[in-house]
């Protein structure tokens, strides 16, 4: 279990935040994928919970890269090993159910999304205080799939409790700050309140280009999600500008297979069918995982 173990140090070292640190786990990832796969035969072989914090970080890598069926399968062992060794309240244990959720919500199962959050929450609230940040990122993606849902004012409500705390406990240029006030964009940008989205996207990007950089793959997000906005007031040039260079950054981020690249990347086809432009929508298409038409 030694490589296991060398592996799950090194990605633990590494930040989500830092690009560098990003194109690194991809380079890795054939070396991931092995001990994974060794890790899993020999799940047994350690009497400790080495191997849950090992399958837990192994699984977040997977989750950050669009993997989510390699990320759930981690999870899960994760999971049943700390609810066995430290009880189903700890707070590893809620961890690995809050990541299980969001694993859930990124593939559209929001009932148990839902349901794994508010395990989580309720936890989290009793274990580490409610206005603890571990208790506020569950706050922050059940809102998240209150979004995904439609319900709104749902989403807005939870959204608000974790600005404010998030504001209080750690500054409101944090990263962590600055996620939550994109998330907030987003749900004004679908009830068509662009101004207010508009407003917050502003804010979310400077800051993110400042905390971390202007070619990370979460400020290329904001970049990306600007652009939605423009092309719903019917400013195409700008939507245009933003699009694309948030496809080229995340391209060279992240590759064109990842599920971030993918989206972007069929939002520029939509917006080019939108000016009319078939040639280029059609050039594009061809990159995408499944060529087709996307919907406007």
């Amino acid at each position: 279990m030694e490589a296991f173990e060398i592996i799950a140090s090194v990605l633990r070292s590494l930040s989500w935040r830092n690009t560098a640190d990003w194109a690194l786990e991809q380079q890795l990832m054939p070396h991931i994928n092995a001990v994974t796969k060794h890790m899993q035969s020999q799940c047994s072989a350690l009497g400790t919970t080495k191997i849950e914090d090992g399958a837990w970080t192994l699984g977040n890598v997977f989750k950050r890269h669009g993997r989510y069926k390699q990320a759930m399968e981690l999870y899960e062992q994760a999971l049943a090993g700390y609810e066995k060794a430290l009880g189903v309240d700890h707070p590893y244990t809620l961890t690995a159910v809050h990541n299980m959720a969001s694993a859930f919500r990124r593939q559209g199962q929001y009932e148990k999304a839902l349901g794994l959050h508010e395990r989580a929450l309720a936890g989290r609230e009793k274990a580490l205080g409610v206005d603890h940040p571990s208790t506020l990122k569950t706050v922050n993606n059940m809102a998240m799939v209150f979004d995904n849902q439609g319900q709104y004012e749902k989403a807005l409500g939870l959204y608000e409790r974790a600005l404010a705390g998030y504001e209080k406990a750690s500054g409101v240029d944090h990263p962590d700050t600055l996620a939550i006030v994109h998330n907030m964009a987003m749900v004004f940008r679908s009830q068509g309140q662009y101004e207010k989205a508009l407003g917050l996207y502003e804010r979310a990007l400077a800051g993110r280009e400042k905390a971390l950089g202007v070619d990370h793959p979460s400020t290329l997000n904001t970049v990306d999600n600007m652009a939605t906005v423009f092309r719903s007031q019917g400013q195409y040039e700008k939507a245009l500008g933003l699009h694309e260079r948030a496809l080229a950054g995340k391209e060279k981020a992240l590759g064109i297979d990842h599920p971030y690249t993918q989206n972007t990347l069929c939002s520029l086809i939509n917006l080019h069918q939108s000016m009319g432009q078939t040639e280029q929508a059609q050039n594009l298409q061809a990159r995408l995982h499944t060529p087709k038409s996307p919907r406007n």
